[in-house]
Formats: C-alpha cells, sequence, structure tokens
C-alpha cells in the first residue's frame, strides 16, 4: 500500500516490526452496500482512515463473483480490503498478507471480531506456499518501497494467480500508475486501465497464457 498517513518517516509501515509506540483506534469504513468499523494502530499503512486509494479500489474494482474462491489481500494492512471482501463474497477463502506484524495482528483481531475466523487467514509473506494459487488479488501495492522491490514482489505474488485469476491495483498517478503499468506490459501480461480518478488508476491485470505454469 502506498503511504498517505501521519506517520513519521522512519517509521515505515513495509517494516516486519514497526518501532513506532503503539496506539490502538479505531478506524470506519462506509459503502454503499456495507459499513465496518475496524481496529487500526500506530506503525501501519494508513492508521487514522481508510485510504483514498484503498476505498476506491474498494468501490470500482469489479465485484467479486462465484469462481473467485480465494481472494488475496496483498499488503492488507489492518484489514479493510480483507474484512471487506470477506463480507461481500460469504462463498470465498480470503488471504492477507502483510510483512507487517502489527499490521497481521490487526487484520486477524478485525476478522475475529466480524466472524470470519477461520475464512481469513493471516500470514506473513513466506508462509505462502508455492503452489497456493488466488482467483483475485486485491491490492494498493507499496509504490515507496522502491522500485526494484515493487517489481519483484508483482512478480512473485502473480504469479500465484490461478490460470484464470485476475489482479486489480491500485496506484497514484503522480507515483508511477502509467510506467508500472508498461512494465506490466512488457512482462507479458494484459493490463487494462479500468478507473482513472482522484488522482488514481486501478489497473486490472492478468498473466499471460503459459501451459508450463503449474495451475
Amino acid at each position: 500500500m502506498q503511504p498517505d498517513d501521519p506517520e513519521p518517516k522512519t517509521a515505515h509501515y513495509f517494516s516486519d516490526k514497526p518501532a513506532t509506540p503503539s496506539k490502538p483506534r479505531r478506524v470506519d469504513i462506509a459503502l454503499p452496500d456495507l459499513s465496518l468499523r475496524l481496529g487500526s494502530d500506530s506503525g501501519v499503512f494508513s492508521a487514522d482512515r481508510l485510504d483514498p486509494g484503498t476505498k476506491l479500489l474498494l468501490l470500482e474494482a469489479p465485484p467479486l463473483v462465484d469462481t473467485d474462491r480465494s481472494v488475496l489481500d496483498l499488503g492488507c494492512g489492518w484489514g479493510a480490503i480483507a474484512c471487506v471482501a470477506a463480507t461481500r463474497a460469504p462463498w470465498a477463502q480470503v488471504w492477507a498478507v502483510d510483512i507487517n506484524e502489527r499490521a497481521r495482528t490487526l487484520t486477524a483481531a478485525n476478522a475475529r471480531s466480524l466472524g470470519f475466523e477461520g475464512r481469513v487467514h493471516v500470514h506473513a509473506p513466506h508462509e505462502i506456499t508455492d503452489t497456493t494459487r488466488f482467483d483475485r488479488i486485491l491490492s494498493n501495492p507499496p509504490i515507496r518501497v522502491g522500485k526494484q522491490a515493487l517489481h519483484d514482489m508483482l512478480t512473485h505474488w502473480l504469479g500465484h494467480l490461478s490460470p484464470q485469476g485476475v489482479a486489480h491495483l491500485v496506484v497514484q498517478k503522480h507515483l508511477g500508475s502509467d510506467s508500472l503499468a508498461s512494465w506490466l506490459e512488457r512482462r507479458g501480461h494484459q493490463v487494462e486501465r479500468i478507473s482513472s480518478r482522484a488522482g488514481y488508476r486501478i489497473l486490472e491485470v492478468t498473466n499471460p497464457l503459459d501451459e508450463s505454469r503449474p495451475s
């Protein structure tokens, strides 16, 4: 996810163990079809509010459908995407991944509070097996982690898409949404710009057909 909160610049939300002292708080999610109040804390992405890019993704990404049996919230933060996905798609298993230990703890607690324990699976990145596949990936990726690290991350996780899987990524325009789309296209991905509003773009990304990829 992209940083858009007043946390100190030295307290990167993409650290595995944030140095920022804990300061728990509550954050409201208000969408046309649902309202949720979730726990947040210092040292995670957008600790004080639902980030506008994430909100745009939740509003304008294509809805989850019956074939989306396995959904990944990549860079879950305090779990906004994971909890909304689990609410909207009661048939789906939802996976929430983040390097940030505090973020994972928050997401797990929020999922439990909504009754999603056993259906929302929270893990560190290294805990996801190579054979795990996702039908949908939803992410506000950490652009400021650095271009190479971002590219490595997306290369890895897009490789976890199922053969018919789709990723929806929201990226700020001024932080390189178009250059990221071009890089993905050069790697053979199909990329469609499905929304552009409030300084953000939503990119729809699918993997090239490749019979050598494990399913």
